[in-house]
């Protein structure tokens, strides 16, 4: 090797190290596929959103809920969905609701899931890292919704970290059987 090409390597090598240390680490859901088998789970809690009137159902698995209950981190693997439905609007444009005073749902608009897997996360600094947990947003059919912004799935439930970094835990916990 010439002493030309040593230094062009030496040269490429350290213009990609110097890269990857200034370029900052993006949240991605890369490694989130649609929960195909989500309406298996429990559905846990729905939520009336009055700010953008939205109809939202949360599914989480059996275990989740178990290990919530126990007041433990949800184990590997665990899958929490949420669905998201445009709330049925009234003439004067504001949510419609039923007998019991809950949105009615209308079309369905989307899907958020955030999953957890043993060593996941470990690739964000410290101000970002939420556990093991990854996020994705899909849109109705299923495919992913690339205008989502999966950074303020990170940034938001980076406090609960007393509760696995659910903003529902204590709706999961109350939903255990």
């Amino acid at each position: 090797m010439t002493l030309r090409s040593n230094i062009t390597i030496t040269s490429a090598a350290a213009a990609l190290a110097a890269l990857a240390v200034a370029a900052p680490v993006s949240a991605g859901g890369d490694k989130v596929a649609f929960p195909e088998n989500h309406e298996a789970g429990v559905l846990f809690t729905t939520v009336d959103r009055a700010d953008n009137k939205q109809f939202r159902e949360f599914y989480a698995s059996a275990a989740a809920l178990d290990a919530s209950k126990k007041g433990e981190s949800l184990p590997s693997g665990t899958v929490i969905t949420m669905r998201q439905y445009a709330a049925k609007l009234d003439a004067q444009g504001n949510p419609e609701k039923d007998a019991n005073g809950r949105f009615v749902k209308g079309n369905l608009i989307g899907y958020a899931t955030m999953e957890k897997r043993t060593g996941w996360g470990s690739e964000y600094p410290d101000n970002v890292r939420n556990g093991e947990w990854e996020y994705q947003a899909f849109k109705p059919d299923k495919t992913v919704n690339t205008a989502a912004n999966l950074g303020a799935c990170f940034k938001l439930p980076k406090p609960l970290d007393k509760q696995d970094y659910v903003f529902l835990y204590e709706k999961m916990k109350a939903a255990a059987k």
